[in-house]
């Protein structure tokens, strides 16, 4: 492992503190960014000076998605409201479809895969599920979270299923089809916690990656967890589904209780006994963060999904090796971590580019963008 101290690339735009950052796929080296100015920032890292800033609304600007398979068109959440642009037409910038669904502040947006579905996570405690192909909402997801859902994210695998976090420390597997959970994972229980002394923070959920479906044959079938107390969580999506089918019974309930209330405590009733679920804890005793870990994302650069890498209000970036993940199950693999980034401030989000160099993009709690190269 090696601590780089080497002085980013600066992204100069924002008027206020920048918020999210999205790389392209198609258009490498092609960046966006919001921030608490209600703008968003595109950049060229090809060019020295951002390209242009468009204002997108009265308030801060929370997250920012691409259209899956189509980066012609940007999703763009600000307040309770979600909009979409085409990024071709900067010059009248008005929103081609905007949604109203979320009654709290949204979060979150991701769009699926198959860009027939967006996923807004509100601080309701909500996920919406929008049809943005019919231009209407799908499907409420409600009653999985007790607090704030802070982030959301399709499983590329799973057509139908989306995983959410929250600040009750809960981890929620859905069905949107059906509009119930699968599974729910509380990390605020002592069982779920394998970090005994990591930090006096609560495990509340900040921020959650999904590899993508051609990273599989680096990563597996995992789900990646950044939370409060420290700790980033590699769960195995598959053995905790599996967990739970083999525990479900078909018995019928009596009373009057309403179907999604009798569905959360079927799931909730998971928890209690998942020690057939593979699970690895990156935590400080292998290198992790000290503060709470915000965000975490795969790498877009090389070999697609071999590095993870996270980010903390300790002021570090961290790249992991997820080729080393598979067969680990305990934390004591100290080869997991091969490199530490020290900031300046504490990291509110990360994305990756495509690119060779300048592949990874920072927001900090400032309101300039950093750019650093991982090789």
């Amino acid at each position: 492992m090696t601590d780089a101290e080497a002085k980013p690339r600066r992204l100069r735009g924002h008027k206020a503190t920048a918020t999210c950052c999205i790389a392209s796929r198609d258009r490498p080296g092609f960046v966006a960014s919001s921030g608490e100015d209600g703008c968003i920032c595109w950049f060229d890292l090809r060019s020295k000076d951002v390209q242009l800033v468009t204002d997108v609304g009265n308030g801060p600007v929370s997250s920012l998605c691409f259209k899956s398979g189509n980066e012609d068109i940007i999703y763009v959440s600000s307040g309770k409201e979600v909009k979409s642009f085409d990024v071709h037409m900067p010059a009248s910038w008005r929103p081609l479809e905007s949604y109203n669904y979320n009654k709290e502040e949204i979060n979150q947006i991701v769009c699926n895969p198959k860009s027939s579905f967006l996923a807004c996570a509100d601080d309701g405690g909500d996920v919406k599920i929008i049809d943005i192909r019919q231009h209407c909402l799908y499907k409420s997801l409600r009653a999985g979270h007790s607090s704030i859902c802070s982030s959301v994210q399709f499983i590329p695998w799973k057509p139908w299923e989306v995983i959410s976090g929250g600040l009750d420390s809960k981890l929620v597997m859905w069905d949107f089809s059906k509009g119930r959970p699968n599974k729910i994972v509380n990390f605020g229980l002592p069982e779920n916690n394998g970090n005994a002394g990591q930090c006096y923070n609560p495990a509340f959920v900040h921020a959650i990656a999904i590899p993508d479906a051609d990273m599989l044959d680096k990563t597996n079938k995992i789900c990646v967890v950044a939370k409060g107390d420290g700790v980033v969580d590699v769960i195995n999506i598959e053995s905790e589904l599996n967990i739970s089918r083999s525990k479900s019974t078909t018995k019928p309930l009596k009373g009057s209780q309403s179907t999604s209330k009798v569905n959360i405590q079927d799931a909730e009733m998971e928890i209690l006994d998942q020690s057939g679920g593979k699970r690895l804890h990156l935590d400080y005793s292998v290198g992790g963060h000290t503060a709470a870990a915000s965000c975490v994302a795969f790498s877009m650069f090389g070999e697609r999904g071999k590095y993870l890498i996270s980010g903390g209000n300790d002021k570090l970036v961290k790249v992991w090796d997820c080729s080393r993940f598979q067969g680990v199950q305990t934390s004591i693999n100290n080869d997991l971590l091969i490199k530490n980034i020290n900031l300046n401030k504490k990291v509110n989000w990360l994305c990756t580019t495509p690119t060779e160099s300048e592949n990874l993009v920072v927001c900090d709690t400032s309101k300039v963008v950093k750019v650093y190269s991982i090789s």
